[in-house]
């Protein structure tokens, strides 16, 4: 164990030439370096924002629901009990296709139209209801705007808000100071929280996708303030919390039936995250990590691979950036925001599901990309999610 942790902790990668970790353990009275030790208080505090968010969706969002008229909805027609098609569907596929409906017809003795209805019916019983869907955008839109305030007020406050070489001046003999160590920490602290609701919140198809971005978010957090890079992690943060709230709150107005309010938040949206992701991210952030890092301090081997994932982040800016235009075009042009087909439990029958394949699959695309969010409860119609800033959190 002490050989690997040697050869993790490396000082040839993680520190810049000249700097060894003794020179950052023991600074002087008064002063204090970001330690990777830190980061071990963001797992009782993930478990804390757990327990806030039950409470706040229990006696917060639940009722502002029902004041929106918004109820939960039982489902009106229940699957027939058969330990085969259970065992069919919870083992196998919930989406048999047309040789696994022909081959449980036979074995079955029932109309192909039957086991088809079957498998419609058990996937309704798991899906979410618009109350639930609610609660659980009501509770990201809430923190995401809390987390926005507070990091736009500390870094108001921040020299490398306004000149961002001071981002790099002195490095790493940064002082860690009580506000940037409280914005770091709360916001690893909600990914880990995220990271252990995923098994409780609405199941989507894009899980796996989702763990892992929830994952890499939180590797990269504690990656740059383990190398005490806080300063411009702290302005890629606020970067990308800059369009989340806004997402949230545009999907909580279509489960709430504004449908008008619910396009224009969308495309308001939009417009953020095209300035945020595709202006402010690769002009400011990338420029200063990629430029004037090298002029200040240098290249190291954990810089290079800072900036690798960085400059992959861009990317993926502009993909999502792509496919977010598509659908806000639509809610300009048809006047809604297009149907996210990529989350909760399909309702559809087998033929709807086909045609949404072929026709919508550019926007199926977009819902794929993020995390957390529902289908709606508007007209067939319903807002992306958070998977597409998650869109963020690959975002990260």
């Amino acid at each position: 164990m002490a050989a690997l942790s040697a050869w993790f902790w490396n000082e040839r990668f993680w520190l810049p030439h000249n700097v060894t970790w003794v020179d950052l353990a023991d600074p002087a009275p008064g002063v204090e370096y970001p330690k990777a030790s830190h980061l071990l208080s963001a797992l009782p505090l993930a478990l804390g924002i757990f327990a806030v968010r039950i409470l706040f969706e229990r006696f917060i969002a639940r009722p502002c629901a029902f004041l929106l008229h918004i109820h939960a909805t039982s489902v009106h027609w229940r699957a027939t009990p058969n330990p085969v098609l259970e065992k069919v569907f919870t083992s196998i596929t919930k989406c048999p296709d047309w040789r696994h409906l022909d081959g449980l017809s036979k074995q079955l003795d029932w109309d192909v139209r039957k086991v088809q209805q079957w498998f419609r019916h058990r996937r309704n019983q798991d899906k979410p209801s618009v109350l639930t869907k609610f609660c659980e955008s009501m509770w990201r839109s809430t923190f995401y705007l809390c987390i926005f305030t507070y990091g736009i007020r500390f870094l108001w406050q921040c020299p490398w808000m306004w000149d961002t070489p001071h981002c790099w001046y002195n490095y790493p003999y940064q002082v860690l100071t009580p506000g940037l160590y409280h914005y770091y920490v709360t916001e690893l602290g909600f990914y880990w929280s995220l990271m252990f609701s995923q098994f409780t919140d609405i199941k989507r198809k894009d899980f796996p996708i989702m763990f892992i971005h929830h994952l890499a978010t939180v590797s990269l957090i504690s990656f740059s303030y383990a190398n005490n890079m806080l300063r411009v992690g702290s302005l890629v943060m606020c970067v990308h919390d800059a369009s989340d709230f806004i997402l949230e709150a545009a999907k909580l107005a279509n489960y709430a039936k504004y449908q008008r309010l619910c396009d224009f938040l969308f495309v308001l949206f939009a417009v953020v995250f095209f300035i945020t992701r595709l202006v402010i991210y690769p002009l400011r952030i990338l420029n200063t990590t990629l430029f004037e890092s090298w002029e200040i301090i240098g290249p190291y081997p954990s810089w290079w691979l800072f900036n690798s994932l960085l400059l992959v982040l861009q990317v993926l800016h502009v993909i999502w950036s792509y496919l977010i235009a598509g659908i806000a075009y639509k809610a300009l042009v048809r006047g809604k925001v297009s149907k996210d087909d990529r989350s909760d439990v399909e309702s559809s029958s087998e033929e709807e599901a086909d045609t949404n394949r072929t026709n919508d699959r550019g926007v199926k695309m977009a819902f794929s990309l993020k995390a957390e969010n529902g289908t709606n409860g508007t007209n067939g119609h319903a807002v992306t999610t958070k998977s597409w800033p998650q869109i963020r959190t690959s975002s990260r």
